[in-house]
């Protein structure tokens, strides 16, 4: 490990960093108090700062010219800056990235026996677009801001050295690389990858898919909802809509469910569920229909089929806020088209994703949707995310995921 004065012949140079000001206008005093982002409208936009080359470090001043800290620049992206240090001569070199990874670790090994869980959620843990998920041995990190892309080796080396990981998969695919002007790839950096890894929770074993999944391969953030879903699935028949690899459904039948049903549009993540009810010895008591999850709920209705404990736990149909109404619209839908499918006394679980949805929003949509659908209930309880996966008090969108679960008439 290089010690906190050295830097690799790939970073940025120590001295002679360029400065990037805030507009006079623009307001210092959140990022004082812990906001980590710049827009684009907030800084000055001069010739020199327009030439910083994409996840480049820069000492960022206030209006009139005070220090507020380090910060890796982007002119391509609408967060122009990110806030990496409130020391403006910090080193981001493997020694940085090892304080922060330990910082990390050190909450994860205290909330789970085992090594499977979040190890880092992006600025809630210090590093800004940076997720990094944990199955074992194998890590996969995501690297969605240009900074990281540009540092990913220092990052992986200390990875290793703090975790002792030796599986080190880089996924390098999703919206918020496009937003920054990052090509997708996905690469084993480091170790090899052979097959889906196993990984427990909640009494079940799901099969993660590391290098073709959907994000890292797995959602570790719905743990918590998982298993106070299981304490309603005891005895149940369940209905687990977009079930990815097995989601609610493994979950509730390892705390008893009577049988589940899981219902994805991806047979290759349906499959990886099967294997999962394999190996948590419940595979009689588990089926899969592959198709739309509105056109599957509309044919459920139309069966008349009824089950005890629904739950419908799609992707962020609202993912910014330009899309706000339209994702709205979605989740009402949904609620609308699965409410009828709940027996009387059961439960329905309806879960969004989307940072731009606020929870009052979501549950307002939610509740229209339960009552066009001829139903009516009570809120039981309101679900977020495992405590791997942090919010920083001051980013609103680092609190995204909301789960609701209620108990129809």
């Amino acid at each position: 490990m290089s010690s906190p004065s050295s830097i690799s012949d790939d970073e940025p140079p120590l001295s002679g960093l360029p400065v990037v000001r805030l507009r006079p206008k623009a307001e210092a005093r959140a990022i004082r108090h812990g906001f980590p982002w710049v827009y684009a409208d907030e800084l000055v936009m001069d010739r020199r700062t327009g030439n910083i080359p994409p996840g480049a470090l820069a000492v960022l001043e206030d209006g009139e010219r005070r220090v507020l800290g380090l910060v890796t620049v982007n002119v391509k992206s609408k967060i122009v800056a990110r806030m990496l240090d409130r020391d403006p001569a910090a080193v981001i070199d493997e020694a940085w990235f090892a304080a922060r990874l330990s910082r990390a670790l050190e909450l994860r090994e205290r909330l789970y026996d085992a090594p499977f869980y979040r190890l880092v959620h992006a600025e809630a843990d210090g590093l800004p677009g940076v997720v990094i998920d944990r199955f074992g041995d194998v890590a996969v990190v995501q690297p969605n801001a240009a900074w990281a892309e540009l540092l990913i080796a220092p990052l992986v080396a200390a990875l290793q050295a703090v975790t002792g990981v030796t599986t080190v998969v880089k996924n390098g695919t999703g919206r918020s690389r496009g937003l920054e002007g990052l090509a997708e790839e996905t690469v084993v950096l480091a170790g090899a990858v052979d097959g889906p890894v196993a990984v427990p929770m909640n009494g079940a074993t799901y099969m993660a898919d590391v290098t073709g999944g959907q994000k890292t391969g797995l959602f570790f953030d719905q743990r918590p909802n998982h298993a106070f879903a299981a304490r309603l699935a005891r005895g149940a028949r369940v209905l687990d809509v977009f079930t990815h690899v097995g989601g609610f459904a493994l979950a509730a039948l390892a705390g008893g469910a009577q049988s589940a049903l899981a219902v994805d549009a991806s047979s290759p993540a349906l499959a990886l569920a099967e294997e999962g009810a394999r190996a948590t010895g419940v595979a009689e008591r588990f089926s899969t229909r592959q198709g739309d999850a509105f056109a599957v709920l509309e044919a459920l209705g139309g069966e008349g089929a009824q089950f005890d404990l629904v739950i419908c736990d799609p992707p962020a149909f609202a993912p910014a806020k330009p899309a706000l109404e339209a994702g709205l619209r979605a989740y009402e839908r949904i609620a609308r088209l699965a409410a009828p499918l709940v027996a009387p006394g059961g439960y329905l679980v309806l879960c969004s994703c989307s940072h731009a949805v606020d929870l009052q929003s979501f549950r307002n949509a939610s509740a229209r949707g339960i009552g066009r659908g001829g139903r009516r209930g009570q809120l039981l309880h309101t679900g977020f995310a495992g405590a791997d996966h942090p919010m920083l008090p001051q980013l609103a969108e680092s609190g995204y995921l909301k789960s609701l679960f209620f108990r129809l008439d």
